[in-house]
C-alpha cells in the first residue's frame, strides 16, 4: 500500500510517539507539540497540547517516585499499546521483538506448542489447538483459560506479552495451568516446544466429496489449496462430486489470502471492499474470469462462532454471488481490517484501518454470517468462559455503512433435502471425535447438502 503500510492482518485476536526520543519529564515529545501549539488556531490543538502535558507529567510523576526504577522504553512500549488496545479489541502495538514474530507466524512457521489465543476480559483463552502440534496432543481444548505461563500468573500481561513467553526453541518446555469450564481442578502441563509448521490446509475424500479445512490463512493456504482440489481429483479418479470447505474455528489470517480463495471458487463477480476514514483508501476486490478451480463443482461452506475476519470473507464471498450454501451456526462477527504498519525499528502498529463489506453490501461487524441452513455441533451446547461473538468483546466498532447483515434468500431451486435437514443431532448422537468423520454431525449433513447439490445438477444435464 501507499507509504510503509502493509495491508496484511485480518486477525481474529491484537506511531508516530514511538519514533520521539524522551528526555526527562518528557521535555523533546512536548517541544516538538509547543512549535505546533505556537502557532496552531482553536481549541483542539489547545487541548491536545494541555493533554499531552499532563502525559508528561505523569511520564515525570512515575520516573522520579515508582517503587522500582523503570526505563522510558518500558513506559512508552506501555503506553503506546494501552493507547491502542483502547480503541478496539484488535488494535494494538507490538514492540520489535513481537513484531518479528508476527512476521514470522505469517511465513507459516515458529517455535512454540501450537496455540490460536485471545484476549478475554484480561485473560488469555484458547481459540483453537493447531493440529497434531503439543498443545493438541496434550488435549488442550477451545474455551481453556490459561491462568499461569511457567510458574507466573498471566494477570495484567497482555495477549502479545503471553505469546511471546509461549514461544522459544524447540525442545525446550513449557509449563503451564489451565482453567477448563465444568473442571473443578486446574489443569497442569508440561509441554515441550516444537518447529510449528502450520499446515493450514488438510482434505480428505469422502464417498465422492472433497473436503478442504482450512485452519488459518497464512502465505501458503492459497498454494494449499490448489494443491488439494488436485490431489483429490487425483483419488477420485477425476469424478468428485462436490466439494465442502470447512472454515470452522478459522481465526482468520492475511487478506490477500482470503481474496486469493475466494477467486479458486469464483469466476465472477465481486470478493470484499473496504471502506476506511478516507475515500483515497478505499478498495474492492472481485473475482478474475476463469478462476474458478473447482469447476463449478458444488460447494457448502461449514461455519460457526470460531470462524473469524479472512474466513468470514471466503463464507460471505462464496454466499453472495451464489456459489456456495453455508451450512452451521453463526459466524465471530469480525468486520474490520487491521493494517500492520511498521515504525523504523520500533517495532509496529496494529491499526484498524477499515470496515469491511461483503459483495452485497453487507457489514458482519458484530453479527456474524448466518447460515443458509443452521445445524448446531450438539444437542446442547456447551457453556463458554468468554466471548462467542465479536459482539461479546468490549468496545467494539460500530455496524455501519452496509446493507441488512442477513444471509441472501435461498436461491429458488435449494434442494428438498436441504429443508429436511434437522437443526440439533438425534438423541443418542455420538460426541464429537475430530479423527472420526461419522462423528461430525455439521459434516455429515454438509455431505447430506453437497451431494443433493450435485444430484440436482445432474438431473438438470439429462
Amino acid at each position: 500500500m501507499k507509504l510503509t503500510r502493509i495491508r496484511a492482518a485480518l486477525l481474529a485476536g491484537t506511531s508516530f510517539a514511538a519514533g520521539i526520543a524522551l528526555a526527562p519529564a518528557g521535555m523533546a515529545l512536548l517541544q516538538q507539540f509547543e512549535i505546533r501549539s505556537a502557532a496552531a488556531q482553536g481549541s483542539d490543538q489547545q487541548q491536545t497540547y494541555r493533554l499531552l502535558t499532563l502525559f508528561a507529567d505523569v511520564l515525570k510523576q512515575v520516573r522520579t517516585d515508582y517503587v522500582d526504577p523503570v526505563s522510558d522504553r518500558k513506559l512508552i512500549d506501555n503506553a503506546l499499546n494501552g493507547m491502542l488496545t483502547g480503541l478496539d479489541p484488535h488494535s494494538a502495538y507490538m514492540t520489535e521483538q513481537q513484531w518479528r514474530e508476527m512476521r514470522t507466524e505469517t511465513s507459516g512457521q515458529f517455535g512454540g506448542v501450537g496455540l490460536e489465543l485471545t484476549d478475554n476480559a484480561g485473560l488469555i483463552q484458547v481459540v483453537s489447538p493447531i493440529d497434531g502440534t503439543p498443545a493438541s496432543r496434550a488435549g488442550m481444548k477451545p474455551g481453556d483459560l490459561i491462568t499461569s505461563v511457567n510458574g507466573k500468573s498471566v494477570e495484567g500481561l497482555s495477549l502479545d506479552d503471553a505469546i511471546t513467553a509461549m514461544r522459544g526453541p524447540p525442545n525446550t518446555t513449557l509449563h503451564l495451568i489451565v482453567k477448563r469450564q465444568g473442571v473443578e481442578d486446574p489443569i497442569v502441563l508440561t509441554l515441550t516446544r516444537q518447529m510449528i509448521h502450520i499446515e493450514t490446509v488438510k482434505s480428505r475424500l469422502i464417498g465422492g466429496v472433497g473436503v478442504i479445512r482450512i485452519t488459518e490463512f497464512t502465505e501458503q493456504t492459497n498454494s494449499g489449496v490448489r494443491a488439494a482440489l488436485k490431489s483429490l481429483r487425483a483419488e477420485a479418479g477425476g469424478r468428485l462430486d462436490g466439494l465442502i470447505l470447512d472454515l470452522r474455528n478459522d481465526p482468520g489470517g492475511l487478506l490477500d489470502q482470503a481474496i486469493a480463495v475466494s477467486n479458486d471458487f469464483l469466476d465472477h463477480g465481486g470478493i470484499v471492499s473496504t471502506r476506511g476514514r478516507h475515500a483515497s483508501d478505499n478498495e474492492s476486490w472481485s473475482a478474475k474470469p476463469g478462476g474458478d478451480i473447482a469447476g463449478n463443482l458444488p460447494v457448502v461452506v461449514l461455519t460457526n462462532n470460531g470462524t473469524a475476519s479472512a474466513a468470514e470473507i471466503v463464507a460471505a464471498a462464496l454466499q453472495d454471488d451464489h456459489r456456495a450454501l453455508v451450512l452451521g451456526t453463526r459466524s465471530f462477527g469480525k468486520g474490520s481490517v487491521q493494517t500492520l504498519i511498521p515504525l523504523n525499528g520500533n517495532g509496529a502498529l496494529r491499526l484498524t484501518t477499515a470496515r469491511y463489506y461483503t459483495p452485497s453490501g453487507r457489514s458482519i461487524q458484530g453479527l456474524g454470517i448466518t447460515p443458509n441452513v443452521e445445524v448446531e455441533e450438539t444437542r446442547t451446547p456447551q457453556a463458554h468462559f468468554g466471548p462467542e461473538h465479536e459482539a461479546d468483546l468490549r468496545h467494539i466498532l460500530t455496524n455501519e455503512g452496509g446493507s441488512e447483515a442477513e444471509a441472501p434468500p435461498p436461491p429458488a431451486d435449494l434442494p428438498a433435502e436441504a429443508r429436511t435437514i434437522q437443526k440439533l443431532p438425534p438423541a443418542g448422537w455420538p460426541a464429537l471425535d475430530p479423527d472420526k468423520p461419522g462423528t461430525d454431525y455439521q459434516l455429515q449433513q454438509g455431505l447430506v447438502l453437497v451431494r443433493a447439490m450435485a444430484a440436482q445438477v445432474r438431473a438438470a444435464s439429462r
